[in-house]
């Protein structure tokens, strides 16, 4: 091994410690968060408006913004790189007004974002303001999650649309008892008005 390539696999070592150290002073800066939260620490974070569950991954290149309202991500969640959630949006209703010069907000311009348990969002996935993703939900590589994405279900595509369900009603109600405590599963009734057409 030559002096250049001991030297490059320190440096790699070296970048990996400080990413670490930089990632555990940057913990306490959200809202809340949960055990085993692991973050890319140089990602673009608005850290009080974010509370995250327990297990939780977001890859490198992370964008997780929303300045008025929130994003609740709950636990075993996992993000891929370059991912992106937009809790708000630009007051663009002002007659007579530069759209740059408008600094008033209107209710409807900041909403939650919610993730619920055991979602991964794939690379390069946006997911704008008011979404809320459903329990078990994959999100497609490079979609753009513009509205309710329902539980169990993988989404994809620019605006994204539902492509399948994960399992059947009875291998989801299953899934569910292996996981879940009975006062926080999801019943038949609940899955079925949820997914709809989709099961």
């Amino acid at each position: 091994m030559t002096l250049l390539a001991i030297f490059a696999k320190a440096l790699i070592f070296f970048r990996r410690v400080i990413r670490r150290l930089k990632m555990y002073v940057l913990r306490p800066a959200f809202k809340r968060y949960g055990k085993n939260f692991i973050f890319d620490p140089d990602g673009q974070y608005t850290f009080h408006t974010i509370e995250v569950g327990d297990d939780v991954f977001i890859g490198p290149g992370a964008i997780l913004q929303a300045s008025v309202s929130g994003i609740i991500i709950g636990s075993k969640v996992l993000f891929g790189p370059s991912v992106i959630i937009r809790g708000g949006n630009h007051n663009t209703g002002e007659v007579g007004q530069f759209m740059f010069d408008v600094k008033v907000k209107r209710p409807e311009d900041d909403e939650f974002v919610v993730i619920e348990d055991d979602v991964w969002v794939g690379a390069r996935a946006t997911i704008l303001k008011g979404v809320r993703v459903g329990r078990g939900a994959i999100i497609a590589a490079g979609a753009v999650v513009t509205k309710d994405v329902p539980p169990y279900t993988i989404v994809g595509g620019v605006p994204a649309r539902v492509m399948k369900v994960r399992f059947d009603i009875e291998t989801l109600l299953d899934h569910e008892a292996h996981l879940y405590a009975p006062n926080r599963r999801l019943t038949e009734a609940q899955l079925r008005e949820q997914l709809g057409d989709y099961v």
